[in-house]
């Protein structure tokens, strides 16, 4: 508590510097891995729509099916809603259970080679 002018205590235990009131966490019920898909920091992730009325979700559930009506990336996600990706990434696997999203994962087959990569890097110093 504080004391404000006049003598008088001002109940002031949360403010904007404070932070989220629920801890990511609590948000996870304590779990720190996805119960399904992998969701890279380049992952898309898009909502199926018509979201049907579900009771069960969070509010932070409710906001990653309004952000994601168009395709966003895991890292756009978790930076959308100023929440670790770590958190995220359980958050949307919980919704890819629930078959409430769809996830586009980043292709492998076009990881550029390593000559390619080198000539790159020796053109960049060469600047």
């Amino acid at each position: 508590m504080r004391t404000g002018a006049g003598g008088r205590h001002e109940d002031a235990w949360y403010d904007q510097d404070a932070g989220p009131v629920v801890r990511p966490y609590a948000m996870t019920r304590g779990r720190t891995q996805p119960i399904r898909g992998q969701f890279d920091l380049i992952s898309l992730v898009v909502a199926r729509w018509p979201v049907p009325q579900r009771s069960d979700l969070t509010p932070e559930q409710s906001e990653i099916l309004v952000l994601c009506r168009q395709p966003l990336s895991v890292a756009e996600v978790a930076a959308a809603l100023d929440l670790p990706v770590g958190t995220v990434r359980v958050l949307l696997g919980d919704l890819l259970d629930a078959g409430l999203i769809d996830t586009h994962e980043p292709s492998v087959l076009n990881v550029p080679s390593e000559d390619l990569l080198e000539a790159v890097l020796a053109g960049l110093r060469a600047l």
